[in-house]
């Protein structure tokens, strides 16, 4: 199709295919299963207890909440196919514009400001963590490439903190020079690490069955298939899933694609939805069973023994990483993925052939990791291109750039963002993975906060409408708040009082929040002053349209 440019002076170059493959690039169906597995591997509940018991069940509740929102999504994006690149936060607007009764469009600005922080929150913050675990992955690499000097040098903080400079800039460079390169580099990355991890995923599988070390059946870390797939905790299955939706998001950033999309009508809802099912469905929830399947805890050959671990550096103390073996060492290992490759690829074949292997799959992770980044760029500054169109960002993050066409003063702005995020990420306060899980949690937060707005505004857009379905509109958005509510409550009730290396995670999300709330408020409450703006503006002043 020839290409077309939009009212907004983007190029429209998108069809269903390149949709689905930017929301799927932002989910990255293979590199969180390498980055993520040691936070859920980590975390304890307030005993000191793992939750790693409902790694799997905590996805699926994730994986629940966020087909919820996913409908919501769809319902709003095939409605509101103008929304150029505001995507939720445009939704938050007209939910309440298009409404007769001028008591609900008085409150479109404060919708919008929430859904816009909340979005700013996720969005700004989840590349500084997709920086972080980069700088842990080359730091992995090197432990296994050049043990010694070399790799305590890459390990050390100060040179983790400028890979993460480096690798923002990189990001970001191709962010500038506009979405067409962007998709067609997320296809390449989302071929390579789907068919590295399913044969992964085959190989973990076949290594338990065919147990070519003679594991003892009391050994292996769960005991059979229903130990993976059944429930063990309430309270650990919430907090799993408040760190497993990290490995989900993405399917809603398409949304933020509609100026960029040839039919965002048809093409958009589409995408969002089969990004999901692709990437949640099918991809994560077959590898990290695979995963938890092949994991050995106890015995001569329990995970964690003799491996070589890339925690060396993390942990900052060799003994005990020789000491620890199951699940504690994928807690203290920055690669669980990397030590189990070498491990089933030894029983099967020979070490160096199971090194080859690791370093391969490292590769792929880092590319995955490389375009996740760049579709978590190419949707915040896009959100945030919209709502310095809007008036209510500052006027050079509006600006388009004249070659490329891309927002590309926010573009540089976010470069700055996700470094000094990716520093604290990789700064290792409170020990292995703390900082990181921290800011994840961050992150998450407002991924939640997003979606629950989602699925409110859903209802407010098509209850008492002439569109309005009662599944579609009602029901479907209702349990998809609940959830929502449900997981945030997790972070804040459960992350709290469980003490600890929990709780000082938690305080660093909701520390990194509340500093992102407070910034928004201050400039929401500065710009409306200074513009003559009601936050919520009286009855009288409505009309027949909204006012701003």
């Amino acid at each position: 199709m020839a290409e077309q440019t939009s009212s907004t002076g983007m190029k429209k170059t998108l069809g269903l295919t390149g949709v689905t493959i930017n929301a799927m690039a932002l989910i990255a169906p293979g590199a969180f299963l390498w980055i993520t597995y040691q936070l859920q591997a980590a975390n304890v509940d307030s005993a000191g207890n793992p939750t790693s018991l409902d790694m799997w069940t905590g996805i699926v509740a994730a994986l629940v909440v966020a087909f919820l929102t996913a409908f919501a999504f769809a319902e709003l994006a095939r409605k509101y196919p103008e929304a150029g690149t505001g995507s939720s936060y445009y939704f938050a607007e007209k939910a309440f514009i298009d409404r007769e009764e001028p008591s609900h469009r008085r409150w479109a600005r404060l919708a919008k400001f929430l859904t816009g922080w909340a979005a700013h929150l996720f969005y700004w913050v989840y590349p500084g963590v997709m920086v972080a675990f980069f700088a842990v992955v080359v730091g992995y690499v090197f432990l296994q490439i050049a043990p010694g000097p070399v790799s305590d040098f890459v390990n050390a903080v100060p040179v983790q903190v400028v890979i993460c400079v480096v690798f923002s800039i990189v990001v970001g460079f191709i962010a500038f020079r506009g979405i067409s390169g962007s998709t067609n580099v997320a296809i390449a990355i989302n071929v390579i690490q789907l068919t590295a991890l399913v044969l992964f995923s085959v190989m973990a599988i076949a290594f338990r069955i065919s147990n070519p070390l003679h594991v003892a059946p009391g050994d292996w870390y769960f005991s059979g298939i229903k130990s993976i797939v059944l429930p063990h905790n309430l309270s650990g299955l919430l907090f799993q899933s408040t760190i497993a939706i990290l490995i989900l998001v993405g399917f809603e950033s398409c949304t933020a694609l509609a100026a960029e999309t040839v039919n965002p009508q048809r093409d958009i809802p589409r995408g969002v939805i089969l990004a999901l099912v692709i990437q949640g469905l099918f991809a994560y929830l077959f590898e990290y069973f695979a995963m938890n399947y092949a994991m050995i805890q106890s015995g001569p050959f329990a995970f964690g023994h003799g491996l070589g671990y890339g925690a060396v550096a993390a942990a900052g103390n060799t003994p005990a990483v020789a000491e620890a073996t199951g699940i504690a060492a994928a807690g203290i290992s920055t690669a669980p993925l990397g030590d189990m490759i070498k491990q089933i690829g030894a029983a099967f074949f020979n070490p160096n052939v199971a090194f080859v292997l690791m370093i391969i799959t490292a590769i792929t992770v880092i590319i995955a990791i490389l375009g996740t980044t760049l579709a978590a760029m190419n949707t915040g500054v896009r959100i945030t291109y919209a709502m310095a169109q809007d008036d209510e960002m500052p006027e050079p993050l509006g600006l388009l750039h004249g070659k490329y066409a891309t927002p590309h003063t926010a573009v540089w702005i976010m470069v700055i963002v996700s470094a000094i995020i990716g520093a604290i990420g990789v700064s290792g306060i409170g020990g292995p993975a703390v900082a990181l899980t921290g800011i994840t949690l961050a992150s998450n937060l407002g991924t939640f906060v997003l979606y629950g707005l989602i699925c409110a505004l859903t209802m407010v857009s098509f209850v008492g409408t002439k569109e309005f379905k009662p599944l579609q509109h009602l029901i479907v958005p209702i349990l998809g708040l609940i959830g929502n509510i449900i997981m945030v409550g997790a972070i804040f009730g459960i992350g709290l009082s469980s003490g600890g290396t929990t709780t000082l995670e938690t305080e660093i999300g909701l520390g990194i929040g509340g500093l992102w709330l407070l910034v928004s408020v201050i400039y929401f409450v500065a710009n409306s002053r200074a513009k003559g703006k009601h936050i919520v503006p009286p009855v009288s002043a409505m009309g027949g349209a909204a006012g701003k």
